[in-house]
C-alpha cells in the first residue's frame, strides 16, 4: 500500500487503500464479506505501476468504522451509498471494478442500477454471480454468524488456514501476512479477527431482491473468473450466466476454491488483458451453451435461511 484516505459517508469513516497513487489507469478493488481491502496488495503488484488500485475497507470491516446501527449500514443499499461516495471523492465518473464475492454482487447492483450504470466501464466478478450454491452459502454464512476468539495469535493463523485453505495460498510467508492482516487483539489479551461480528445482520435485515434481473440488465464488459473447484459459484450456472451475457468472458482458476487470490501472474494476467481488450471495444465472444436452470434469487434464499435459524 502506497497511501491511505479515509472518506466520511453519513457518520462512518471508510479507509481506502490506495497502490500507485499517480497511475493513468484506475481500479476499483473490492473486498469479501469479511475480508478488507489489504487482500488486494498481491494484485496491485501484479498489475503494475500502470494501474492505481483503490481498495476500500467496507463499513464494519479492517480500518474502518463500525456501525451503532447494524441493521442500517450493514446492507447493500447503504454499501451502495458508500461506493458513490468513493467514486465521487475520487471524481470517478466512469472506473473498472474488480469485486470478490459479496464485492461482485455489490459491483452487479451498481452496473444494474439505471441511476448509476454509467459509473463502471469494465466489471470483474471474482467467484460470485447471480445465482450462488447454497450448501456454500450455508457453510459461509454460518460461520461468520458466530463470534470467533482464540486465547494466542497461533491458534487464530491455525484456523485462517484451515478455513481459507480453499484460496489457493501456497506460501508459509502470504498465510503470516493474512495472520497478521485478519487479526484485532481484545482488551484481556486474546484475539479475534478484525471485522464487527455483527457484519452478518446483513442477512436478516437486507432486502431480497433479483440478482438475476440485474445481471440481465448490466451493459458493459464483463468478466467471472471462478475457483475450479468453488463451493459458492457452481459450474453449471455459468452457461446461464452467459447467454445472458453473450460477450463474458470467463477465467477457470485450477486447484483454487471460493476465491482466488488474484495473487500471481497466471491469474492477473488474464484480468489485465481484458480490461484492455474491453477498453478497445475487442471482447471476445463465448461460445454459445445451453441453459441452466434458475433457483431462487440469493438474497431472498439467504433472508429465509437466516430467520429460522435467529429466530
Amino acid at each position: 500500500m502506497d497511501a491511505l484516505e479515509f472518506i466520511r459517508v453519513r457518520e462512518l469513516e471508510v479507509a481506502v487503500r490506495i497502490w500507485n497513487p499517480n497511475a493513468p489507469r484506475t481500479l476499483i478493488a473490492w473486498h469479501g464479506l469479511a475480508r478488507h481491502g489489504g487482500d488486494f496488495d498481491a494484485l496491485a503488484r501484479e498489475l503494475g505501476s500502470e494501474w492505481r488500485i483503490l481498495a476500500p475497507d467496507i463499513p464494519g470491516r479492517g480500518l474502518s468504522s463500525w456501525s451503532l446501527f447494524p441493521h442500517h449500514d450493514y446492507l447493500y443499499s447503504h454499501y451502495v451509498t458508500v461506493a458513490i461516495a468513493l467514486l465521487d471523492h475520487f471524481k470517478l465518473d466512469q472506473v473498472d471494478w474488480l469485486g470478490t464475492s459479496m464485492g461482485g454482487l455489490l459491483g452487479m447492483l451498481i452496473a444494474a442500477a439505471p441511476q448509476y450504470s454509467a459509473r463502471i466501464s469494465r466489471l470483474v466478478l471474482n467467484d460470485v454471480g447471480p445465482e450462488l450454491n447454497k450448501q456454500g452459502l450455508i457453510a459461509l454464512s454460518s460461520y461468520f454468524g458466530v463470534y470467533h476468539c482464540f486465547s494466542n495469535f497461533s491458534e487464530l493463523q491455525q484456523e485462517l488456514q484451515q478455513h481459507y485453505a480453499s484460496f489457493g495460498i501456497n506460501s508459509d510467508a502470504a498465510w503470516r501476512e493474512l495472520a497478521l492482516n485478519s487479526a484485532r487483539r481484545l482488551p484481556d489479551g486474546r484475539w479475534t479477527y478484525h471485522f464487527d461480528p455483527r457484519i452478518s445482520e446483513q442477512f436478516i435485515h437486507d432486502t431480497p431482491r433479483d440478482t438475476w434481473t440485474d445481471w440481465a440488465s448490466i451493459r458493459c464488459p464483463v468478466m467471472v473468473i471462478r475457483g475450479e473447484q468453488s463451493t459458492l459459484l457452481d459450474a453449471a450456472t455459468l452457461p446461464r450466466m452467459a447467454e445472458l451475457q453473450p460477450s463474458m468472458v470467463t477465467l477457470s482458476v485450477p486447484n483454487c476454491g471460493h476465491a482466488p487470490m488474484l495473487d500471481r501472474p497466471e491469474q492477473v494476467a488474464p484480468i489485465e488483458r481484458f480490461l484492455i481488450r474491453a477498453e478497445k471495444a475487442h471482447v471476445v465472444p463465448n461460445e454459445p451453451i445451453q441453459t441452466t436452470k434458475v433457483s431462487p434469487t440469493l438474497i431472498q434464499w439467504l433472508t429465509q435461511q437466516w430467520r429460522k435459524w435467529w429466530q
